[in-house]
């Protein structure tokens, strides 16, 4: 029997790139490992679960079940890939196994950054990076209602927003100074944190977090600047590394991510990487449009025609209802300018290159329906 095609990961890259694969192939076989429980949910919404009053179980789409049913796949959960011999062609588990591939594909996604915090209170710290995490968050806040989150980009912006709709009290620390900093200019940033702001957020820019202190109920966080601020729970949400420990081991170029070319295929012709574990290109994009583009591309090439993936300019939407949020974050190290318009909570920034090129913006409030013709007017990624 010929060895199966397996796939690292039970997120949206692997289960999206099954689904497409499945249109092309019903019998080659299919081995997803995953170390977690392998129910199928969309990540996105899981900072959206507390206004939406959505326990963990609520969230899921499809149990393990029915994504073996409807996908023909040995779907194996709670399974921890250990090595991956890419000259033998097979992976090592945490069981002592070994299990042969035809293809591999690596969909494991990117872990959490850790906050260099000590402390006492250290196991009142969540981050929330998958569905078993959210359903660990939601039971620490059982009969709950102060939180600190510690960063302010897309992921703590939007659980601020989630968490104060929750009806908890909520306060972020984020040391850049501003919220959503890699994603906005300051006069759009200032927006959104002030339309958090009268939604009951409170900021405190500019100091980090040192020190989670364990009290007598909840926890006292201490921040640089000498402040201290009392909470029941800490969300860590300060940002995601591409996973790359398993694929550096292997022997496997890497970079900031698994390093990949445009047909998804890593430095062994046998491997293939995507979603937020892989640099496509030189690019690294930890969003959905890109992992459902590239899911679609691999689906293809792994079921024998060898497909590129196209990135276009794929802006982003950031869950923030107080101040609706787009934009398309300008190439990094881009030489040009913003020109901005405001009306109160209300900005449109548009990037441009040297060339007068339309190559980023930033959208708030009203000004985000003008996100899909403002997208076509930028380049495609390649």
């Amino acid at each position: 029997m010929a060895a199966p095609i397996i796939i690292i990961g039970s997120g949206l890259a692997g289960f999206n790139t099954i689904k497409e694969f499945r249109r092309h192939d019903t019998t080659t076989p299919v081995v997803m490992l995953t170390a977690d429980d392998g129910q199928n949910y969309s990540k996105p919404m899981l900072s959206t679960g507390f206004t939406r009053n959505k326990a963990a179980d609520e969230l899921v789409m499809a149990t393990v079940d029915k994504l073996k049913e409807q996908f023909d796949v040995d779907l194996r959960t709670h399974t921890v890939v250990t090595g991956i011999d890419v000259d033998a062609k097979q992976v090592s588990l945490d069981n002592g196994d070994t299990l042969a591939y035809s293809k591999l594909v690596l969909a494991n996604g990117a872990k959490v950054f850790e906050p260099p915090l000590k402390g006492s209170g250290l196991d009142a710290v969540y981050t929330v990076n998958n569905l078993m995490d959210y359903r660990r968050f939601r039971e620490a806040l059982e009969g709950k209602k102060r939180v600190v989150i510690v960063g302010s980009g897309l992921i703590g912006t939007e659980f601020s927003n989630d968490l104060t709709n929750g009806d908890f009290q909520v306060h972020v620390v984020e040391p850049a100074g501003r919220c959503l900093p890699t994603f906005l200019p300051e006069e759009a940033s200032l927006a959104v944190s002030g339309a958090l702001s009268e939604l009951g957020v409170t900021f405190h820019f500019g100091p980090f977090a040192q020190e989670v202190e364990k009290l007598d109920h909840g926890v006292r966080v201490h921040l640089s600047d000498g402040a201290t601020i009392d909470a029941d729970v800490v969300l860590s949400a300060v940002g995601l590394q591409p996973n790359i420990d398993l694929a550096k081991a292997a022997g496997l170029e890497v970079n900031r991510g698994v390093k990949v070319d445009k047909f998804l295929r890593a430095s062994h012709p046998d491997v293939f990487a995507l979603g937020d574990c892989a640099e496509v290109e030189g690019h690294v994009l930890l969003y959905v449009l890109p992992l459902m583009a590239a899911a679609r591309a691999l689906a293809s090439t792994l079921a024998g025609t060898e497909t590129a993936v196209k990135y276009p300019a794929m802006p982003i939407t950031i869950k923030v209802p107080a101040c609706a949020v787009a934009c398309a974050p300008p190439p990094l190290g881009l030489e040009g300018r913003w020109e901005v318009e405001q009306d109160g909570h209300h900005v449109k920034a548009l990037y441009y290159d040297t060339q007068d090129q339309l190559r980023g913006f930033a959208l708030t409030g009203d000004a985000v329906k003008e996100r899909m013709a403002l997208g076509k007017q930028l380049p495609d990624l390649f």
